[in-house]
């Protein structure tokens, strides 16, 4: 990868991401190495998502794992669910379908793809059918904030469809999620002020998210002219 693969924007977004999770995670916890760590890969994926480099979906496997035992931990059950279950083999296909059909053989850069109707109707079937299941086998494991973690799963769905399915849309799908998702955090750092450091964490996604979102609407852009 050349030194210059990274653009002095994006070399800054990711720095400016890493010291405020890093200090946020000093003021407010000191003893979850492990929401540091994940918070870290996280938004490191993030900005290789945003060239669409395949490295993106393939640390997000971890990210996964690591925010779903995190997320157990505070028996956000609906999270640890919708990362383990779901959004860990989405990740996993994503990669695969990214590493599958790289834009003229560079292997840094998926070639985008323009969603049909038809994958828009499979999409909000599916997404319906699932948003209800999991409202019933969360709210039968009593988990915390029905509401709002019932709707993390409901946009983290839509986020891994169209990350799978190379859409400039899944980014925008993200950036809703990490909303809901710092609701959900917040809350949660109403009991432990530790917490706070996870919903800073996603503040930080929602910027880069953000910017992935517009990054891949360029590259779409580039790669149709």
């Amino acid at each position: 990868m050349k030194l210059n693969y990274f653009t002095k924007f994006e070399k800054i977004l990711w720095i400016s991401s890493v010291i405020l999770i890093t200090v946020s995670f000093i003021l407010f916890d000191r003893t979850n190495y492990m929401s540091l760590f994940a918070s870290l890969i996280g938004t490191t994926a993030l900005i290789f998502n945003a060239k669409g480099n395949p490295v993106g979906p393939f640390m997000l496997i971890a990210f996964c794992i690591l925010y779903g035992i995190i997320s157990f931990g505070y028996a956000y059950y609906g999270e640890t669910i919708t990362y383990v279950g779901m959004s860990l083999p989405m990740a996993i296909v994503s990669f695969v379908t990214w590493i599958r059909n790289p834009y003229k053989g560079k292997k840094t850069e998926v070639t985008v793809k323009d969603i049909t109707k038809k994958e828009i109707t499979v999409m909000i079937i599916l997404t319906v059918v699932v948003t209800i299941a999991f409202y019933f086998i969360l709210g039968y494991f009593n988990t915390k904030n029905l509401i709002p973690s019932t709707l993390s799963i409901t946009t983290s769905f839509i986020a891994a469809f169209l990350s799978a399915r190379r859409s400039p849309y899944f980014a925008l799908a993200y950036a809703v999620n990490d909303i809901v998702l710092m609701v959900l955090w917040v809350l949660a750092t109403i009991d432990d002020i530790t917490y706070m450091s996870v919903t800073i964490c996603f503040v930080v996604f929602l910027g880069n998210d953000l910017y992935s979102f517009i990054s891949w609407l360029k590259m779409q852009k580039r790669q149709k002219a």
